[in-house]
C-alpha cells in the first residue's frame, strides 16, 4: 500500500510536467454555464453569512515512508467574539493514530478578489492559505500555499491543481436542504508537496488532495445532518456526493437532498440526483453516544457506477465545534463494468440510533389471525432500513419459537397460527440493521388468548365490520370522523391505524354511543378504525381526503 501511494504521487508530478490540456489555467476563468469566476470566487464573499474553505488529502513521508491523511477547514462564521474557526485533522494511515485540533480564529486578512486567508490562532501563531504568486507578485492560476500549525502537528504545503474546477449543480448555485442555497465548487485533484511535522519528526512529504469551496446560507452547524463523500477513482473520474437527512431522518428524492456531481474528464461533468446509497455497516464511537455508517454501496445508472466505499479507520471522530466523523476511505468497484479502485474522504454528521419499537397488536385480551400482528417503529431512518424477526411463546415467556424471519414491513399476517384455541401467547419482535449493529428486541406488554372464532364479519368492498357499529360518517372525511355505536356496546378501546398497520391514534372510550375523532392532522389515504372489548374485534375502513 505504501509503495502504491508513492507511485501515485510521482504519477501526479509526471502529469504536471506533461501537462493535461490546461487551457483553463488562466485568470480570470469562468467555466461555461457557470456563475463562478476565478480567482474572485476563491476569496471571501462579504454578503454571505457563512462560507468555508476545505481541503483533505494523502501525504507520504520521504524519510519514514509513513502514509498520512489530513483535513483542514477554515470557517467564516462570526460567533462568540471570533470571526470563525479552524479544524485540523491528521491521521497516520499506517497505524490509525488520529489527531484533531479545533481553534477559534480571527481573520487578520481575508481577500475578496482572490484566496488570501491570514488566520490568527494566538498572538504567536498565524496560519495562512493563499493563491501562489510569482516573482512579480502576480497570482499563479490554480496554485496555492497553505501553512497550518497545532501543538502536535504542522503542515506547510504547496498545491498545484491538475484538473479544472468541478462546478456543482452545473452552474455552481443550487438549493441545499429545506430552505438554503449554496454556491459550490471543488478542485478534485491537486498535487501537493511540502513539510510535515508530526510526533517531533520533520520530513518532506508529497501526495494529492481535494479542495472544496462553499458559501451561502446552508449551515452544517445548525441544519440538516448529512453524509458527504469525495471519491477519486483510478480511471480519473472524481465524485462529490451528498445525502442530506430531514429532521425525521428521511432523504427526499430531490436535488436539494441528493446531490452527486461527477468529473468525468476535462470536457464532461454533471450533477444528478439519480443514485442510491446502501449502508452496509455501522459502528458506535467508544463512548456509545453516536453511531456512524462505515461502509456504503453507491450505485447509479449514470456511467454505470457500482462502488463500495469503506472507511480506513473507525476512530476519526471530531469532537469540536460539534461531533462528526471525518476520515479517509478506500473505494473498489466498477464504472460501466470496468474495475476501478480509489481513495477519498467521508464527512458524516448523520448518526444512527437503535430501533425504537413496540408491539401494538395483540397487546391484551384476545386475538386471532383476522388482523396482522403489528408493531410500531418510532424512529424510522432512511439510512438504516430494518428487518424483523417475530417469535411467540405459549409457556409464559420460558421459550419462544420462530414465527417469521427477515420481515421488511411492520406487520405480519400469521394466517395459520401453530397455537391452540385458548393458548396464552406472548410475542417478541427483534428489529435489526443489515449488520445487526443496530438492533432492539421487545415483548408484547401482556399475554393475549388465541381465540380463532372471535366475532368479525367481512363485508365485500367495505372492509371489516363488527355488529356493534351503527355507522361511520362522513366517509370520506376531511376534518372530523363520527362513529355511532349500538346502545349497550362494551367497547373500551379505540385505535386508528394507517394502511401499514401503524397506530395513528389510541384512546380509551366509555359506554356512550357516539364518538367524535379529529382527523385534521391525517394525510389523505386509507385508514382503519378498530374497536376492542373482551370478546370482539371490530374493524372498519374509512378514507381521509
Amino acid at each position: 500500500m505504501r509503495i502504491r501511494f508513492q507511485i501515485v504521487s510521482i504519477g501526479f508530478l509526471f502529469f504536471i510536467s506533461l501537462g493535461y490540456s490546461q487551457s483553463w489555467k488562466t485568470y480570470p476563468y469562468q467555466p461555461e454555464g457557470s456563475l463562478l469566476i476565478f480567482p474572485e470566487d476563491e476569496g471571501r464573499h462579504e454578503g454571505e453569512p457563512i462560507e468555508w474553505w476545505y481541503t483533505s488529502g494523502y501525504l507520504t513521508g520521504e524519510t519514514t515512508g509513513t502514509l498520512f491523511s489530513y483535513m483542514i477547514s477554515y470557517f467564516y462564521y462570526p460567533s462568540f467574539g471570533y470571526d470563525g474557526f479552524r479544524i485540523f485533522n491528521l491521521s497516520n494511515e499506517d497505524n490509525g493514530q488520529f489527531f484533531s485540533d479545533f481553534q477559534p480564529v480571527d481573520y487578520t486578512e481575508m481577500g475578496i478578489d482572490r484566496l488570501h486567508i491570514m488566520a490568527s490562532i494566538s498572538p504567536e501563531i498565524t496560519e495562512s492559505w493563499s493563491n501562489k504568486t510569482d516573482g512579480n507578485g502576480d497570482v499563479i492560476p490554480f496554485e496555492y500555499v497553505l501553512s497550518v500549525a497545532a501543538a502536535n502537528a504542522e503542515l506547510d504545503l504547496e498545491y498545484v491543481s491538475l484538473k479544472p474546477p468541478l462546478i456543482l449543480g452545473d452552474s455552481g448555485l443550487f438549493n441545499q436542504g429545506f430552505s438554503s442555497y449554496t454556491y459550490y465548487y471543488s478542485l478534485t485533484k491537486n498535487a501537493v508537496e511540502g513539510t510535515l511535522i508530526a510526533n517531533g519528526i520533520t520530513e518532506l512529504v508529497s501526495g494529492f488532495s481535494w479542495i472544496d469551496r462553499q458559501y451561502g446560507t446552508f449551515n452544517p452547524l445548525i441544519q440538516e445532518d448529512y453524509e458527504w463523500f469525495s471519491l477519486q477513482l483510478s480511471n480519473e473520474m472524481d465524485i462529490n456526493l451528498w445525502n442530506l437527512f430531514t429532521p425525521n431522518r428521511q432523504v427526499p428524492e430531490t436535488p436539494a437532498y441528493r446531490i452527486m456531481s461527477v468529473y468525468v474528464d476535462e470536457n464532461t461533468q454533471f450533477t444528478t440526483e439519480k443514485f442510491e446509497i446502501e449502508r452496509l455497516s455501522f459502528i458506535f464511537m467508544p463512548d456509545s453516544t453516536r453511531c456512524y455508517s462505515q461502509k456504503w454501496r453507491l450505485t447509479s445508472s449514470e456511467n454505470g457506477l457500482d462502488l463500495i466505499i469503506t472507511t480506513r479507520h473507525n476512530n476519526s471522530e471530531v469532537q469540536l465545534p460539534f461531533r462528526f466523523f471525518e476520515g479517509a476511505t478506500t473505494i473498489t468497484g466498477t464504472v460501466d463494468g470496468n474495475p476501478v479502485t480509489g481513495m477519498g474522504f467521508a464527512e458524516l454528521l448523520h448518526s444512527y440510533s437503535k430501533p425504537d419499537i413496540s408491539i401494538t397488536y395483540p397487546d391484551d385480551f384476545y386475538w386471532n389471525s383476522i388482523r396482522p400482528i403489528i408493531w410500531h417503529l418510532a424512529n424510522p431512518d432512511y439510512g438504516r432500513p430494518l428487518k424483523y424477526n417475530l417469535e411467540c411463546s405459549t409457556d409464559n415467556k420460558q421459550t419462544f419459537f420462530p414465527v417469521a424471519e427477515g420481515i421488511t414491513d411492520t406487520l405480519f399476517y400469521w394466517t395459520n397460527p401453530s397455537v391452540s384455541d385458548g393458548d396464552s401467547c406472548w410475542f417478541k419482535v427483534t428489529a435489526y440493521s443489515i449488520d445487526s449493529t443496530l438492533q432492539n428486541t421487545v415483548l408484547s406488554t401482556s399475554p393475549s388468548l388465541f381465540k380463532p372464532n372471535l366475532t368479525a364479519i367481512q363485508s365485500s368492498g367495505e372492509g371489516f365490520y363488527g355488529d356493534r357499529i351503527r355507522k361511520i360518517y362522513p366517509n370520506p372525511a376531511n376534518e372530523t370522523l363520527m362513529i355511532e355505536l349500538i346502545e349497550g356496546h362494551s367497547y373500551s378501546l379505540l385505535q386508528i391505524m394507517n394502511i401499514n398497520g401503524q397506530i395513528i391514534l389510541e384512546k380509551n372510550i366509555s359506554s356512550k354511543n357516539q364518538i367524535e375523532i379529529n382527523i385534521n392532522s391525517m394525510v389523505s389515504g386509507v385508514y382503519f378504525v378498530g374497536l376492542y372489548n373482551q370478546e370482539n374485534i371490530t374493524i372498519r375502513k374509512f378514507l381521509v381526503r
